[in-house]
């Protein structure tokens, strides 16, 4: 065998060594963090969940977070973050994402059977204020940071079964993406996409209707 085809093998099955450890240690980790979820969790590598809101996942849950085992998502660490005590991110069955990053002020509702790519961002907020003098640091240094969340826009995204979202998509706020669409790689949905369809672009439009 010729040695560069030597290391390509040992490499190999040394990369397969974390995620099978991680597959393990991540429903440990889930359950210590709160998170409910289903049967045959598979969560694998390292993954960010902060916040004190509640993450609610069903069966056969699939997350590959960095380490290339996405190679589109190269070595990109998925999260999850509910900041809130009212923040909630429900999962439904059959759903395999790939280095993620779900933030939920207030609320993510996420269908069965459905597939979110590389690299994707599904944000119900706008993170910040939209008036200028509510970003300044005096302002938020003088408020509660609920009162401080109070300035910040945000509304719940609703995704429905059998969606499948490509590779660097982004899902903003108040946002129902329907039953069976799918949305091409690279597009920013900003607003309601209908069930059945081809949606892309910036901002992300219909493309063309699913039979």
């Amino acid at each position: 065998m010729p040695h560069n085809l030597l290391f390509r093998t040992i490499f190999t099955h040394i990369y397969r060594l974390r995620p099978k450890f991680y597959r393990r240690w991540n429903k440990l980790y889930f359950f210590l963090m709160g998170v409910s979820y289903g049967r045959n969790m598979c969560v694998f590598n390292k993954i960010h969940i902060a916040g004190n809101g509640n993450v609610i996942i069903g069966d056969n849950f699939n997350f590959s977070s960095g380490d290339h085992l996405n190679p589109i998502s190269r070595n990109i660490e998925g999260s999850i973050y509910v900041p809130n005590d009212n923040s909630l991110i429900k999962i439904g069955n059959n759903v395999g994402i790939s280095s993620a990053c779900l933030w939920a002020n207030e609320r993510i509702t996420i269908g069965n059977n459905v597939n979110i790519g590389a690299d994707c961002i599904i944000i119900d907020t706008d993170a910040h204020p939209h008036n200028y003098v509510q970003r300044r640091s005096e302002f938020i240094s003088s408020v509660t940071s609920e009162e401080y969340s109070k300035q910040i826009p945000t509304s719940p995204i609703v995704i429905d079964d059998d969606v499948w979202i490509g590779a660097r998509c982004q899902v903003l706020k108040g946002v129902h993406i329907g039953a069976r669409s799918i949305i091409s790689a690279g597009s920013i949905v900003t607003k309601d996409i209908p069930a059945d369809c081809i949606a892309g672009g910036v901002p992300a439009k219909v493309i063309k209707q699913l039979s």
